[in-house]
């Protein structure tokens, strides 16, 4: 978890001994900001929206007052699931696999000293351990909008008895094109429950969706530095580089900077997989993670990443977002993502749980009005390394005019001069 409120501690939340000791067990004593707006608001049945980065401690947040609700009021209130005597009450909904997956593990860990069912379910895997594990009884579901709507249709899933409904990422699912599942799934939940959304950002879309699927007399919003998150554990840096040198760029930092464990981002996934090949081929210890990977295979890079036995992850967007790995010491972004934000989200996966970390971006000619467009964003520049082999002397370009900058070129972070050697 990153920096704490001060002064507060789970004690003062009203927080059962159960889930009191889950986390003292997992070393975690003071909550952070989101949660200790969020938990006691929510222990009184409110309904809440988060504006809150990923990161910040949301899947708590939301989890603890949804499983001390379960334990203390054990009998569900309303009809019996016609599949198994044990019906979903609390129903997560998750953009991504990935993090599908991980809120499930932390639910299991919050919910450790407590008699508590939890599952997930999602695409690109076979249903039929997610339809077992369903009909064995489940408390707390999570899943994917894809793979829920078509359990629902198939009759395996009931939610007619769930009171509690969390959209986890929601402005992530509104670019996915999901807003039509989520109206969909919430016609198939009974229209008195409790309501968390949590988002990075809410825009006149997510408005519209909260007027229309919460009680505005009900509603508690709470906002958690929603512009800048990681800026003051993350050191940011610039390379300027012609595009062609950007695969000779990444092999003369892995040589020479030390680099402990690294995400390297790219847009798309041919690229991903041409830079982990070119990796490989080098005898670089890389694993690949996008969306056309079979699931197997993307837990698979995630678990050799997570527990340090594979140095670099190569990934696409889909690992942007939500996924917690503790211990990255380096962002690279081999390109820059088109949009801003998501520059935010990939270089919020270093410097977490209050550690620092480092992103490098490279920039090449065509991506210097996104560079303008990200600085905006953050709200000031972010500093060029000229001190490498393959130094651009290209000038920044305005976000407002798409234009060189000539103000940008006056300081001498900004003077660019090709060395007179290239060779590696």
């Amino acid at each position: 978890m990153k920096k704490a409120v001060e002064e507060t501690s789970f004690d003062n939340l009203g927080l059962i001994p159960d889930i009191l000791d889950a986390l003292k067990s997992e070393g975690y004593t003071s909550p952070m900001p989101v949660q200790a707006k969020a938990i006691p608001p929510a222990l009184k049945g409110m309904d809440i929206v988060g504006c809150a980065q990923t990161g910040t401690g949301k899947t708590a947040a939301f989890g603890l007052p949804i499983i001390q609700h379960i334990v203390n009021h054990p009998h569900p209130a309303k009809k019996q699931d016609k599949h198994h005597e044990r019906p979903i009450r609390a129903l997560i909904i998750s953009p991504t696999r990935e993090l599908a997956r991980q809120i499930d593990e932390r639910i299991r860990v919050y919910s450790s000293r407590t008699s508590l069912a939890s599952a997930v379910i999602h695409g690109g895997v076979k249903q039929s351990p997610q339809v077992k594990s369903i009909k064995k009884g489940v408390d707390i579901l999570t899943a994917t909008p894809g793979r829920l709507l078509d359990l629902v249709g198939q009759g395996v899933v009931d939610l007619g008895n769930a009171e509690f409904f969390v959209l986890d990422e929601v402005d992530r699912m509104l670019d996915m094109g999901f807003i039509e599942d989520i109206w969909r799934i919430a016609g198939y939940l009974p229209a008195k429950r409790q309501t968390f959304f949590f988002s990075a950002t809410i825009p006149s879309a997510i408005r519209s969706l909260i007027g229309n699927l919460l009680d505005g007399n009900n509603l508690v919003e709470i906002h958690i530095n929603p512009e800048a998150p990681a800026a003051d554990t993350v050191e940011q840096l610039i390379y300027l580089v012609e595009h062609k040198d950007k695969p000779k760029l990444l092999k003369h930092l892995l040589e020479k900077k030390y680099i402990e464990r690294a995400l390297v981002f790219t847009r798309t996934k041919a690229r991903a997989d041409m830079i982990t090949g070119l990796l490989k081929s080098n005898r670089y210890n890389a694993d690949v993670l996008h969306a056309d990977l079979p699931q197997s295979k993307r837990n698979l890079a995630l678990e050799r990443f997570r527990k340090g036995r594979t140095r670099i992850l190569v990934a696409s967007d889909i690992a942007a977002r939500g996924l917690d790995i503790e211990e990255v010491s380096h962002v690279i972004n081999f390109e820059l993502p088109r949009e801003p934000e998501m520059y935010i989200h990939r270089i919020g996966r270093t410097g977490r749980a209050g550690a620092t970390g480092q992103s490098i971006s490279f920039c090449d000619i065509e991506e210097r009005l996104i560079l303008g467009q990200i600085e905006n964003l953050l709200g000031r520049e972010v500093a060029v390394e000229t001190s490498h082999p393959y130094s651009s002397p290209h000038p920044r370009v305005s976000a407002e005019t798409g234009k060189p900058d000539k103000e940008a070129g006056r300081g001498s972070l900004y003077r660019h001069r090709r060395p007179a050697s290239r060779r590696l």
